[in-house]
């Protein structure tokens, strides 16, 4: 028997039948395992989205200030109940080296989320284009209170 994993008590299921050990949770695939997700830090259901697929397996990579990163302690847990289960990077969006390395994420990613302000990710050099012209493939999320257009995309509106 595996020291590590589940009693299964009965039965002649996948694992054997009878006294066999099952995984431990912590070796169980994940839904999301292997699939790498770019999260734009914000506020609001971006965080929040980008904890889920984490918790769902997914490589979540936070993109955060440069400030923000600086000033965590590695040796303490984060503040930020929604950083769990993410890395995180210090990148500079309005210094051209720092597009040139969330569009180099973007090209290794399989999905970027982001719930800025419309057309804040494009003043930037990050928005949709130039991230497909680095990865065809890649799911481009936003989320966003009140759309991309019409009368309210420019108000902030969040619900998580």
């Amino acid at each position: 028997m595996c020291g590590t994993g589940v009693q299964n008590p009965g039965g002649t299921g996948r694992w054997g039948g009878r006294g066999r050990a099952l995984p431990s949770p912590a070796v169980r695939a994940r839904p999301l395992d292997g699939v790498t997700v770019v999260e734009l830090a914000g506020i609001g259901p971006v965080p929040f989205a980008g904890m889920l697929l984490a918790d769902l397996g997914a490589d979540v990579v936070r993109v955060d200030r440069p400030a923000t990163v600086a000033a965590a302690d590695p040796a303490s847990p984060p503040q930020d109940p929604m950083a769990r289960g993410k890395r995180s990077i210090g990148v500079d969006l309005k210094h051209p080296d720092g597009v040139a390395t969330v569009l180099r994420l973007a090209a290794a990613a399989d999905v970027l989320i982001e719930g800025l302000r419309p057309g804040v990710t494009e003043r930037l050099g990050v928005g949709p284009e130039p991230c497909h012209a680095a990865n065809p493939a890649l799911v481009y999320g936003r989320m966003t209170g009140w759309g991309q257009e019409g009368p309210l995309a420019a108000e902030a509106g969040h619900d998580i």
